[in-house]
C-alpha cells in the first residue's frame, strides 16, 4: 500500500507537467509546419492542444507508469508524432529543420515559463523555499495559501526539470529524434541520405545505446550535465527575481 501511495503522490505532481511538455512539443511541430506551408497536421486534427489528440498508449501512458514504478528512474515519455509532409513546404530542407527545432524550443520555453511561475508563487509565499515549514505549534504549516501554492510550486519546479531534459534529449543527433532531423537538413545530400536510411532503425539504436549506457554512462553524463546546468541556471535566475523581505 505504501508503494501505491508513493506512486499516486508522484503522479499527482509529475503527470500534468509531463503531459503538457509532450503535447505542446508536438503542437509546436505542427504549428511551425503549418506556417511553412504544410497543413497536414491541421487537416488531420492534430494542430490542437487537446491532449486526447496526441496521446500514444505506449509512450504517453505505459512508459511513464513503468518509469514511476522503477526506483530512482526519471519520468519519461512521448506523444504521438505530428504528421509532417515536407513536399508541401516552400523550402523543405530549411523548413524541416525549423519544424524539428520547434519541439525542443517549446520545451525550453515551457521551462522558462515554469520557472517564472515558480518565482511568482515563491514571491507570494517565500516560506515554500523550506520543504518543511513549522508553525507556532511545531507542526507543518497547513494554511489555506500553502495548501494551494505548494502543489503549484512543486509542479512548476518539476516542469522546469522535465522540459529541460526533454529538450536536450530530443536534440541528440539520432533520427527520428529532432536533433537527427536537424542534422539531416544541415548535411550535404549524400551524407544526409545515408543518415536518413538509419531512421527506421533509429529507436532500436537509441534503446540499444541507452541499455549499454547503463555501464558506459556517456549519454547519461552528457544529458544530465547539460540538463542540470541549464535547469540550474533557469531556476537560480527565477529564484533571484524573488523580492527580498526584510525581517
Amino acid at each position: 500500500m505504501n508503494d501505491l501511495s508513493q506512486l499516486l503522490f508522484a503522479l499527482s505532481y509529475k503527470a500534468l507537467p509531463l503531459l503538457f511538455a509532450m503535447v505542446l512539443h508536438e503542437y509546436a511541430h505542427g504549428w511551425v509546419a503549418d506556417k511553412c506551408g504544410d497543413s497536414t497536421a491541421k487537416t488531420q486534427g492534430r494542430l490542437t492542444m487537446n491532449p486526447l489528440a496526441h496521446i500514444d498508449l505506449f509512450g504517453t501512458i505505459i512508459v511513464p507508469l513503468i518509469c514511476l514504478m522503477l526506483p530512482g528512474s526519471f519520468l519519461l515519455g512521448w506523444a504521438k508524432p505530428v504528421p509532417v509532409d515536407p513536399r508541401n513546404m516552400r523550402q523543405p530542407r530549411r523548413d524541416m529543420a525549423l519544424v524539428a527545432a520547434a519541439g525542443p524550443g517549446m520545451n525550453f520555453l515551457l521551462a522558462v515559463c515554469s520557472a517564472a511561475l515558480l518565482s511568482l508563487v515563491l514571491s507570494m509565499d517565500p516560506s515554500l523555499l523550506s520543504s518543511d515549514t513549522p508553525n507556532a505549534a511545531g507542526e507543518p504549516d497547513a494554511s489555506s495559501a500553502a495548501i494551494v501554492l505548494l502543489p503549484v510550486a512543486v509542479m512548476a519546479l518539476y516542469s522546469v526539470l522535465v522540459n529541460v531534459f526533454l529538450g536536450i534529449f530530443n536534440l541528440m543527433p539520432i533520427p527520428p529524434l529532432d536533433g537527427g532531423r536537424i542534422l539531416l537538413s544541415l548535411l550535404p545530400p549524400r551524407p544526409a541520405l545515408a543518415l536518413a536510411r538509419l531512421e527506421p532503425y533509429g529507436m532500436m539504436i537509441l534503446v540499444g545505446l541507452l541499455v549499454f549506457d547503463r555501464e558506459l554512462r556517456i549519454i547519461h553524463t552528457l544529458t544530465s550535465t547539460f540538463a542540470s546546468g541549464l535547469s540550474g541556471t533557469i531556476l537560480s535566475t527565477a529564484v533571484g527575481l524573488i523580492p527580498r523581505v526584510s525581517p
